[in-house]
């Protein structure tokens, strides 16, 4: 509470992480998943929260990102910087100058290889009458202007900086940022480019399949799902599946699943497994010093490295 003039004030709130779960209940109107690509995380998320408008500045790891959206709210994201490490959004591997949508529900799937710095502008209600794209179940990607994309750049860094310093009044100014905003998205949209490529990352029918692959493997995380298995789950066949996964994670089938084994191991030694080799053999992994290996490349420590300190901790 400001004791001058009687109002609330905002400003925008800087977090940084090290921890994977701590990042991860972070994210506001969003249900998150995560699969780190790194041994360790290192990251940072600005927060400006304002009526009916939230800004969010992210500085990430590289990671697996599964996100599905709160109904009744709209996100547009893009990225804040110019590195040329290209990213995979719903299937589709792109460096373009890019803006994604999303609302009511809809989810998405996002590979980054490499850290990156990106934002997002959360709008609750959800936007209407607007004559933005509709989004289904699935948030969309569009090919912009450069332009565009500088525009919403610079607008989030002058939000931000103007909010870190002056005294924003939750009425006046929150409404008038949130025009902006829309403005400036009006805009991005407006300067949309034609592109044949991003019908791939709009496709319906394939993000439903790879949301059935995510549905069964995340229905029993006390055991390994293999592919013969997952393809009759989601009643398709392993190529299918194969060729899915190899779309919205960029890598075999083989290997996702073995990533994704390897970190239900690490979960399970986090809470004090007592035997590192009943855990490794329960998830599959029957060739343990080829585990153990695989285990410290992804993690940076051994399995009972693991467990020792969760014991300690």
């Amino acid at each position: 509470m400001n004791e001058n003039e009687g109002t609330p004030t905002l400003a925008p709130r800087t977090f940084r992480f090290t921890d994977i779960d701590e990042f991860r209940s972070s994210i506001r109107q969003l249900t998150v998943d995560f699969t780190p690509l790194v041994r360790t995380i290192k990251a940072e998320q600005t927060i400006l929260n304002l009526p009916g408008c939230d800004v969010n500045l992210i500085k990430s790891f590289p990671r697996i990102v599964d996100a599905q959206l709160a109904p009744n709210c709209t996100v547009v994201g893009f990225g804040m910087d110019d590195q040329h490490a290209p990213i995979r959004f719903n299937g589709v591997e792109t460096d373009r100058s890019v803006i994604v949508l999303g609302s009511d529900g809809a989810g998405y799937s996002l590979v980054e290889q490499a850290e990156r710095q990106c934002a997002s502008v959360v709008f609750t209600p959800a936007v209407r009458g607007r004559g933005w794209p509709e989004t289904g179940p699935s948030f969309r990607m569009f090919e912009t202007s450069a332009s565009a994309r500088l525009r919403l750049r610079g607008l989030v860094r002058e939000v931000l900086s103007f909010a870190a310093s002056d005294t924003l009044h939750p009425g006046v100014s929150s409404a008038a940022i949130r025009e902006s905003f829309l403005g400036a998205v009006d805009a991005a949209l407006d300067d949309v480019v034609a592109a044949r490529w991003t019908a791939r990352a709009n496709s319906v029918r394939h993000f439903k399949i790879f949301h059935d692959i995510r549905a069964v493997l995340s229905d029993d995380l006390s055991r390994p799902v293999y592919s013969e298995e997952l393809a009759k789950k989601v009643g398709v066949s392993v190529r299918t599946v194969h060729d899915v996964v190899k779309r919205y994670r960029g890598m075999s089938l083989h290997r996702y699943l073995r990533l994704r084994r390897l970190w239900l191991v690490r979960k399970r030694l986090l809470l004090g497994a007592e035997s590192v080799k009943a855990v490794a053999l329960a998830y599959g992994f029957w060739h343990l010093s080829d585990f153990s290996r695989s285990y410290r490349l992804h993690f940076g420590e051994t399995p009972s490295e693991t467990v020792e300190r969760a014991r300690n901790a």
